[in-house]
Formats: C-alpha cells, sequence, structure tokens
C-alpha cells in the first residue's frame, strides 16, 4: 500500500487559493500512484484566526463544501484520503478531519483537544477518534494536540487501527519525535502531514512524516516547502504486537490498575 502525506502552507482567508493547493498536491499524488494521502490540519482555511467571524467565513459544511467535493472525487479512483478541515454546523465550529473512501464520506472526526486559541474559535469533540476500513487495512484518525496524549493513539491501536493518519499544524518543537514514540508505544504506523510557513507571527514547523512501527521514519519533507512524501508499508505489520518472545503489547497491560487515567482531575 502506498501511503502519502501532503505539506503544504494554507492561507488565512483565501479559499481559492487553498483549493488550488490541495488540487495540486491530489495531482501528485495520482501521478505517483498514491493509494492514501493525509493533508494537514485546516487546510481549507488557514489557522490564526483574528475572530470567529473571521473563522466562519472560510468553514465549509462536511460533506458538501468545496473541498469536501474535491476529496470525494479524488477518492473515487479506490483511495482514501484525511484531510483537516475548518468545519461549519449548526453547532458551531469544529476542526474536523474528514475521511473520503472510494467516492464515499466514511467519517468526520472532531478535534477533542483544542490548542491554545483554538478554543475561542471551536467547539471541542466529543466522541471517540474513529478507525475506518479501506481495502483490508484499519486506519485511526486524529488531529495535531492529539499527539501529546498518548491515550489518544493508545484507543485507535485498541480500536484494531494499524495506521494513523494525524492531520497538523505543529508549533512546538518535538512533536515529530512524540510521534515517533507513538508508533514505538503501540507498534502502529503514523502519517503526519503538517503545514509550513508563518502566519500572524505564529511560526509552523512542516517536516511532515511517516514512521513504521518501531518508530523509524520511512520518510519526511523539510521544514520549509510544500510537497509530497510517500512510503510503500505492509500495514499487516502492525499485527505483529510481541514486544520479546515473552511479552505481548496489549496482552500484558494491567488495565485493572490503570483507574487513574479515567479520572478528569
Amino acid at each position: 500500500m502506498r501511503l502519502a502525506v501532503g505539506q503544504m502552507e494554507p492561507l488565512i482567508n483565501d479559499i481559492q487559493k487553498n483549493l488550488l493547493k490541495v488540487k495540486s498536491i491530489l495531482k501528485r499524488a495520482d501521478e505517483n500512484q498514491v493509494d492514501v494521502l493525509v493533508l494537514p490540519e485546516l487546510c481549507n482555511s488557514g489557522y490564526v484566526f483574528d475572530s470567529l467571524e473571521e473563522a466562519k467565513t472560510t468553514a465549509e459544511e462536511i460533506p458538501t463544501g468545496s473541498f469536501s467535493r474535491e476529496l470525494r472525487s479524488w477518492s473515487k479512483a479506490n483511495k482514501l484520503v484525511v484531510a483537516g478541515i475548518c468545519e461549519q454546523t449548526r453547532h458551531g465550529l469544529f476542526n474536523s478531519a474528514v475521511a473520503f473512501a472510494n467516492g464515499n464520506h466514511i467519517t468526520t472526526y472532531r478535534k477533542i483537544h483544542l490548542f491554545l486559541n483554538e478554543k475561542d474559535w471551536f467547539q471541542p469533540g466529543n466522541e471517540e477518534p474513529p478507525v475506518v476500513d479501506f481495502e483490508g487495512t484499519r486506519f485511526g484518525v486524529m488531529i495535531c494536540f492529539d499527539w501529546i496524549f498518548p491515550e489518544m493513539a493508545r484507543i485507535l491501536m485498541l480500536k484494531g487501527a494499524q495506521v494513523i493518519l494525524h492531520p497538523a499544524n505543529l508549533v512546538l518543537p518535538y512533536c515529530q519525535d512524540a510521534m515517533r514514540i507513538r508508533s514505538i508505544e503501540n507498534s502502529v504506523f503514523t502519517a503526519t502531514a503538517n503545514r509550513i510557513g508563518t502566519e500572524r507571527g505564529v511560526a509552523f514547523s512542516g517536516s511532515s512524516q511517516i514512521t513504521n512501527t518501531t518508530g523509524k521514519r520511512l520518510t519526511t519533507l523539510p521544514t520549509n516547502e510544500e510537497g509530497l512524501a510517500l512510503a510503500d508499508i505492509d500495514p499487516h505489520e502492525a499485527d505483529d504486537k510481541m514486544i520479546t518472545k515473552r511479552n505481548h503489547l496489549v496482552k500484558d497491560r494491567r488495565p485493572d490498575l490503570y483507574g487513574l487515567l479515567t479520572k478528569s482531575d
């Protein structure tokens, strides 16, 4: 299976240019025979909003908005795409990741863990991150700052995810390294699609990457260039949860002793 991450610089308040950038990545993905593609967080809208009203002007409904239609169309050729969308709903705005496969809207995940000023624009999601089936592989979805909560990757693995797809707008300097750890501690592949550029004083780190089940970076992009990076993977490598010949990643867990993890205070 050919897995790819697309890296771009979304422009605040410029839906049309952002759509052109996405179309360019989709075209390159086609040229490189990509099966599964991940695009950055909020790739339709940009990130650093001045106000809630500004955020609303760039939001779209899923799956009927212009970006959704483009992604759905691309997926018709037996492909899966996951992309970050500023989503408009009757309940307000959400920082969402939409998944399309084979021309169908598969799921929308609404970001649970909002970072910094995102709390001024978005409602937090209130549902577990999803796992979707595509071509015999199970893909989990999380968004950006979810990376700092190891419970997110762990619940995806326990739900059967072999690959975690991770749209992102990363700014902290150690996020990409943390995703290598998420791969190791869950024996899963991860694909982090990050953005680049500086927007209203906020600098984004690029370095989109794909990691294997032992945390090795299979491919990575520069910190400051738009582009596409891909890797051919065997997702079923993630089915092997043996750490040593006597230690199993799941069976050796002791959830009866982890009760504190489920307490909110």
